[in-house]
């Protein structure tokens, strides 16, 4: 049963991954029209004639949506029957799918009577907070934390600090990086890093600011998650998952800021977008796990 429970976990992440990159998908493209203004049908039909590629992106990422919708459910219920005395297992389950349903809901609404670009910018962020549960969720099922003592884990206030607040930020980030995709901001700025290398200066209309504000704030979670680095490296050679983990997290906001950097070489390359929103989508996850045994080592050491 055990063994049939961490399957489903397993597969229940890759498709909330499929959902976030599907939805940047959906973004990247314009295909959030591409069913018209009927949810959960496409124009109104089960199967509808006229197809075009905005509407197969469109009709795919629900269908997707939908049926990770339903693995969800079942491993929160299973999870919390099956490994139910963890600790955080209740909390997650509740999470992975009440914050799920919420993306669907928000995503139906735009559909419907439509939405203002900060309101659909929420979207990636409230999918990643399931993705995040969910990824937790697997980990405990996978028992990850006796293969290394997590009870034994002891992290100091100061890299608590660290941990809640570049948490909390990278949720900023992730925001004005979704803000950029809905207000199509992604190419005003013809430069990087600046929005032109041959005259910097302040932006001069909302879409540049919204654009450079982007910029500013992955710049900054890159020097902080360096700094963070730095620390673990210096303090935490005795303990190697947030050794490892920092090291991780360090390459993964790396790669984020140069697929950043790429999205506009390259002119809004799709795939290269896709990596980008990957990448940030890993980094979260991790995040949210040094989360977790930071909840555990107040407990463990208090």
């Amino acid at each position: 049963m055990r063994r049939s429970l961490k399957w489903l976990a397993v597969a229940t992440t890759i498709g909330m991954i499929l959902i976030l990159l599907g939805g940047a998908l959906v973004t990247k493209t314009g295909s959030g029209m591409g069913c018209g203004r009927s949810w959960p049908l496409c124009h109104g039909k089960i199967l509808p004639s006229d197809i075009t590629p905005e509407l197969i992106i469109e009709l795919a990422h629900r269908l997707v949506s939908g049926a990770v919708g339903i693995m969800v459910l079942i491993l929160s219920v299973w999870s919390w029957k099956a490994i139910g005395h963890i600790r955080e297992t209740k909390f997650l389950s509740f999470l992975s799918f009440f914050f799920l349903l919420l993306q669907g809901l928000i995503g139906a609404a735009a559909v419907k009577w439509g939405q203002s670009d900060f309101v659909l910018a929420l979207h990636f962020g409230i999918s990643l907070i399931s993705f995040a549960a969910v990824f937790l969720l697997t980990l405990l099922i996978f028992e990850i934390d006796k293969k290394f003592a997590a009870e034994k884990l002891y992290i100091d206030k100061r890299m608590g600090f660290h941990i809640i607040g570049v948490t909390i930020y990278s949720y900023i980030v992730i925001y004005t990086g979704a803000l950029v995709r809905h207000t199509k901001s992604s190419l005003v700025c013809r430069d990087w890093p600046f929005c032109l290398n041959d005259s910097p200066g302040l932006p001069s209309n909302l879409y540049e600011w919204v654009q450079m504000g982007h910029r500013t704030a992955a710049g900054l979670i890159f020097l902080w998650i360096l700094y963070i680095t730095v620390l673990a490296v210096r303090h935490y050679k005795h303990q190697r998952v947030l050794y490892w983990g920092w090291i991780i997290s360090l390459i993964l906001v790396s790669m984020q800021v140069t697929a950043g950097a790429f999205i506009i070489f390259s002119r809004l390359n799709l795939y290269i977008a896709l990596l980008h929103a990957f990448f940030i989508t890993c980094l979260f996850g991790l995040l949210s796990y040094f989360v977790l045994l930071y909840s555990r080592s107040k407990r463990n050491f208090h």
